[in-house]
C-alpha cells in the first residue's frame, strides 16, 4: 500500500506491543505481549525501544490516537504483588506502566504535505482508553510531531533519547521567565549542558532571522571556567580590575556584615554606629552629587568617602568614655584591615568624590550594551566577601529591575546564572552567605513578574537553599550519584514526575531528564555536542600525560610562589 492511500489513523498491527489490563484516570497498565523476547523491535528501517523510561506509546480509540509515557517496566508478579492479590503470573510475564498525556488524529490536506495528511496533536486527555485495547509503539514521524518546538519562541537543547534524532526543544520564555534548575554530579556533563543552554541562547538571533537580538545575560562563575567557552564574552574579574563593585553599593545589612560580621554576637549600639555614621556619610555624598538628601536612605547606593565615614565614627566615640568606646574601635580596626588588605580592593577602593556620579558606570558592567555573556569570575574574591559580592550583583540586578518602569522591563530582561549554586544559597545557616541568600531568593520569588530569570547550577541539590530550589519550574537533571541528592530532586518535582528519580543513577554524560513547564513533554534527552572550543574549560586533569612531563623548577615555583603571594594569576 502507498503511503499516500494508506490511513495513518489505521492501527500497524507491527508495531503492537500489548494489551491494556488496567485503565486508572489517566494511569494504564499493560502486559506485553508473551512473544516479546527482545525489548526493541525494527520498523521501516528504525529502532523502537519498548518499555524504556520516557518512550512513547499509543493506543487507538477510532480515529483518535492517544498517547502515552512510559514511566516503568517491571514482572507481571511484582505488579500483581503490589496490589495484595497472590502472584498468578508466568515467570517471564512483563507489564508497562504509562501516563497518558496527549492525542491527535491525522487529518488530510494536501496542501500541508504531498502525501495530504497532518498529525493535529493537543495535549490533555478527553479520551480514555479501555481495558484489551492494543497498545501500539509510536512511529518517528509521530513523535517528531509531538515534540515539536512547542507553542512559543524555543531554543533547541539537544535531542530525545530513543527517537532517532528527533531535536529537543525548550519554550525559552518558560525556561527563563520562571527560573530553571540543572542538577547534576561531577562529570555528568552538567557545565556543558549550561554552556549548551547559554549558547543557545545567544545563537537564536540568527537561526530565527532577528537582526537585533540583544540577550541580556550575567554568570556567576566562582571557578573561572566559562570564559573559556565564550569567545565573544565579557568578563568581569578581581584580577584585572574589570570587576568593580564598591563599598558604597553594599546596603545597611551587607555593610553590617562586612564591618562587624554575623558569625559574632553584633551588639544593638554597633549596628547604630554604622547605622548613623553611613547616613551621614551617605548625605555628604549626596551633596557633592548634586541629589536631593531628603530622599537619601541608609540603603540608597549613593557614593561615600571611607575617611568620611571613619571620621564620623571617630568623633562619636570622642564624645564618650574610655571604657565605651570598644565598638568605635572594633568598627575602625575592621574598615582599616580592609583598606589594607589587596584582595578585596575591588570593593575597597576610595571613593574619589568627584561630581560625576559612578553609578550608571558600575550598573554598566552587568547590562550595557555589548559583548555577552557578563561573566562575573569570582575565583579571585575571598571567602568572607564571597557571600556579600555575589548578593551585591544579585541584589542590583534586582533592585535595577524594580526601578524601571513597565515599557524598561519589557525591553531589557535579564538572566542570572548562578553556577555552584551551593556555594552561594547553601541550605544552612551559614552567615557569611546570609545575604546572598536573601538577594537570590528574592529574584527565585519575585523575579518572573519583573523581567529577572534564574538559571541554577548545582551539583550538590541537597545542599542548595531549598526555598530557592523549589520556585524553579523547569529541570534540566543529568546524573545524579548521592542518595541525598536524588531524594532531594524527588521532593521537589511534581508527584506525578517524582518516579523519574530512580533513572537518574544510570544516565549517560550528556544525558538528561527534561521535565517543567518549558519542556513540550516530559523527556529523556542527550543534550547537544559542543565543540572543544564552546566548552567550559572544566575538564579533569590528565595525570597519564602530567606524569610523563618533567617536573617544575625551584625557578618555576618561584614565579608560581610570586603569584600567590602578590595575589596575581
Amino acid at each position: 500500500m502507498s503511503t499516500e492511500s494508506h490511513n495513518p489513523n489505521d492501527p500497524i498491527e507491527n508495531l503492537a506491543i500489548g494489551t491494556i489490563i488496567e485503565v486508572d484516570g489517566s494511569h494504564i497498565v499493560a502486559e506485553l505481549k508473551p512473544g516479546i523476547t527482545e525489548l526493541s523491535r525494527v520498523f521501516g528501517g528504525d529502532t523502537y525501544p519498548i518499555g524504556q523510561f520516557g518512550s512513547i506509546v499509543k493506543i487507538h480509540f477510532g480515529r483518535r490516537i492517544v498517547f502515552a509515557f512510559v514511566g516503568r517496566l517491571r514482572m507481571k508478579a511484582e505488579y500483581e504483588l503490589d496490589r495484595g492479590v497472590a502472584p498468578q503470573a508466568a515467570s517471564d510475564e512483563r507489564v508497562i506502566e504509562a501516563d497518558l498525556f496527549g492525542e491527535g488524529e491525522w487529518l488530510r490536506d494536501t496542501t500541508v504535505t504531498p502525501a495530504g495528511w497532518e498529525l493535529k496533536f493537543d495535549r490533555g486527555v478527553a479520551t480514555y482508553p479501555l481495558p484489551q485495547q492494543t497498545v501500539y509503539l509510536t512511529p518517528k514521524r509521530e513523535l517528531r510531531v509531538i515534540y515539536g518546538h512547542g507553542k512559543g519562541p524555543s531554543i533547541h537543547l539537544g535531542e530525545h533519547v530513543g527517537t532517532g534524532g528527533t531535536k529537543c526543544f525548550a519554550e525559552m520564555n518558560e525556561l527563563l521567565g520562571k527560573h530553571t534548575a540543572i542538577l547534576g554530579s561531577t562529570g555528568s556533563g552538567k557545565s556543558g549542558a549550561v554552556a549548551a543552554v547559554l549558547h543557545s541562547l545567544l545563537e537564536r538571533g540568527a537561526e530565527a532571522g532577528l537582526p537585533n537580538w540583544k540577550p541580556r545575560i550575567v554568570v556567576l562563575d566562582p571557578h573561572n571556567e566559562y570564559s573559556a567557552a565564550f569567545p565573544d564574552h565579557q568578563k568581569l574579574s578581581t584580577d584585572d580590575g574589570s570587576l568593580v563593585l564598591p563599598y558604597w553599593l553594599l546596603n545597611f545589612s551587607e555593610t553590617i556584615g562586612l564591618l562587624i560580621g554575623k558569625t559574632e554576637f553584633v551588639a544593638t549600639s554597633q549596628a547604630n554606629i554604622v547605622k548613623a555614621a553611613l547616613l551621614q556619610a551617605r548625605n555628604e555624598g549626596a551633596d557633592i552629587l548634586g541629589l536631593d538628601t531628603a530622599q537619601i536612605t541608609v540603603d540608597s547606593p549613593v557614593p561615600y568617602k571611607l575617611a568620611t565615614l571613619k571620621s564620623i565614627i571617630e568623633a562619636a566615640k570622642g564624645d564618650l568614655a574610655p571604657s565605651k568606646q570598644d565598638s568605635h574601635n572594633s568598627i575602625l580596626e575592621k574598615l582599616d584591615v580592609l583598606v589594607r588588605d589587596a584582595r578585596v580592593a575591588f570593593m575597597m577602593n576610595e571613593w574619589n568624590g568627584a561630581a560625576q556620579d559612578p553609578f550608571p558606570a558600575v550598573l554598566s558592567q552587568l547590562v550595557s550594551e555589548g559583548s555577552q555573556p557578563r561573566i562575573v569570575d569570582l575565583s579571585g574574591v575571598p571567602n568572607e566577601v564571597a557571600g556579600i559580592s555575589s548578593a551585591v550583583i544579585a541584589r542590583t540586578l534586582f533592585n535595577l529591575k524594580v526601578w524601571q518602569t513597565a515599557d524598561e522591563r519589557l525591553s531589557s530582561p535579564v538572566l542570572l546564572v548562578c553556577e555552584e549554586a551551593h556555594r552561594y544559597v547553601p541550605n544552612r545557616g551559614e552567615a557569611q552567605y546570609e545575604a546572598a541568600q536573601e538577594a537570590i531568593r528574592r529574584i527565585a520569588k519575585e523575579g518572573r513578574k519583573y523581567g529577572i530569570g534564574l538559571l541554577l547550577v548545582s551539583q550538590r541539590p541537597s545542599e542548595v537553599e531549598a526555598t530557592v530550589l523549589s520556585q524553579c519550574n523547569s529541570w534540566i537533571i543529568l546524573r545524579i550519584t548521592n542518595d541525598a541528592d536524588r531524594e532531594h530532586v524527588r521532593a521537589i518535582l511534581p508527584d506525578s514526575m517524582a518516579g523519574l528519580t530512580k533513572t537518574l543513577s544510570g544516565l549517560r554524560r550528556q544525558e538528561a531528564i527534561f521535565v517543567g513547564q518549558a519542556a513540550v513533554l516530559p523527556s529523556r534527552i542527550l543534550i547537544r555536542s559542543l565543540t572543544d572550543e564552546l566548552l567550559p574549560r572544566s575538564n579533569d586533569i590528565d595525570f597519564d600525560k602530567g606524569w610523563q612531563g618533567a617536573v617544575m623548577t625551584a625557578e618555576e615555583l618561584g614565579v608560581i610562589a610570586n603569584r600567590w603571594r602578590f595575589q596575581q594569576r
